[in-house]
């Protein structure tokens, strides 16, 4: 049993017009379970439910466009049928008193021809190949090296993105979160490393940020702007990605989505380098989600501290659906099997115990 002091981890708290029962964050973990046209399935809607309990849950990415797809079986925002699919999953959520945010996925250059619309390349603000491979239909494959989006295109993906928060209202969100973290698009255009452009779009830190201010700006009249967070990783350096001046370059995004009122921003805060996230935090100015393999005890420090509002947690909620319950009671957490992070079915998905049933078995 642990004696940590969780009084403030479990307490209400409100951010923009929802008001949350704790400040436990289920963190957007990819988990390739959608079924056929890449839709929600009911296995899907039974894992979130049984997660209901968390102060808000955020879900996996969910791609906005055909050309936003990565990975085999993630559950897209475009299609008809994954929007009723998406629709099973909130209704699951919201039976059990919970709340979800989905969050809106366009990869970029982290894709394969093989997975694109009729073979085509995968897009990106610059024709740079990231090193590594991604997993296809036909096994691992190298990146390619995507091609630049044109001047006259970006305008059609911000509109993607507008019409993936349309139909995530559809579907019965309680808002979404914008991903520009972890190497995808809008992490692709915010960084020098991976963003080379000569335009409006490119070159200085106000028009690498462009793209995420284009973004958040059609996104927000669909669910108001108290409905709507986006999540940054400013020292994240997976799939080749780098900036040289990560400081300047998100204190700046993080000013400029500070004057839209947000619902808060979702900081991913593992990476290589020095960062002083305080620093973040105070440029936003809103509610901030501290992200980055956190326990029950640093939690609570952080939100003593003043360091966040809230923290994500990943890892530990995909292990144990009634991880506000275990923290409540200071109890064990179940262990997690990544050989089932992802794709699948059951195992390793809805069929970790919660600790009522662990303490009901003989």
């Amino acid at each position: 049993m642990s004696t940590v002091n969780v009084d403030r981890l479990l307490s209400p708290v409100q951010i923009g017009s929802l008001l949350l029962p704790n400040r436990m964050i289920m963190a957007p973990m990819t988990r390739s379970r959608a079924g056929e046209g890449d839709a929600a399935t009911a296995i899907v809607a039974e894992y979130y439910r049984q997660r209901a309990s968390a102060g808000l849950i955020v879900s996996e990415g969910s791609q906005i466009s055909a050309q936003g797809k990565g990975y085999p079986r993630t559950p897209g925002i475009f299609t008809a049928a994954q929007v009723a699919g998406w629709k099973q999953v909130t209704d699951a959520v919201h039976a059990q008193g919970g709340r979800i945010f989905l969050q809106l996925w366009h990869v970029g250059r982290l894709s394969h021809p093989l997975v694109q619309p009729d073979g085509q390349l995968p897009v990106a603000p610059s024709a740079i190949k990231p090193e590594g491979e991604l997993y296809t239909a036909e096994g691992l494959k190298a990146y390619e090296t995507p091609r630049a989006l044109e001047l006259e295109e970006i305008p059609g993906v911000v509109a993607d993105f507008r019409r993936g928060a349309e139909n995530a209202k559809q579907a019965g969100f309680d808002g979404v979160e914008i991903h520009g973290a972890n190497g995808y698009l809008i992490d692709q255009f915010l960084r020098d490393g991976t963003n080379t452009r000569t335009d409006a779009y490119g070159g200085s830190i106000e028009n690498r940020t462009r793209f995420l201010k284009e973004v958040v700006e059609a996104v927000i009249p669909v669910f108001g702007a108290d409905r709507v967070g986006v999540r940054l990783s400013p020292i994240f350096s997976g799939f080749s990605m780098s900036d040289s001046n990560p400081q300047a370059t998100f204190g700046h995004a993080a000013e400029m989505l500070g004057r839209h009122g947000l619902a808060y921003l979702h900081v991913v805060q593992l990476g290589e380098g020095p960062f002083d996230f305080l620093e973040l935090k105070r440029r936003f100015g809103g509610t901030y989600i501290a992200n980055g393999g956190y326990d029950a005890a640093r939690a609570a420090a952080a939100l003593r501290a003043g360091e966040a509002d809230l923290v994500a947690f990943g890892v530990p909620f995909l292990a144990n659906p009634d991880l506000v319950d275990r923290f409540m009671h200071g109890d064990a957490l179940n262990d997690a099997d990544p050989s089932t992070f992802y794709q699948g079915e059951e195992r390793g998905y809805t069929d970790y115990p919660t600790r009522e049933r662990t303490m009901a078995t003989p």
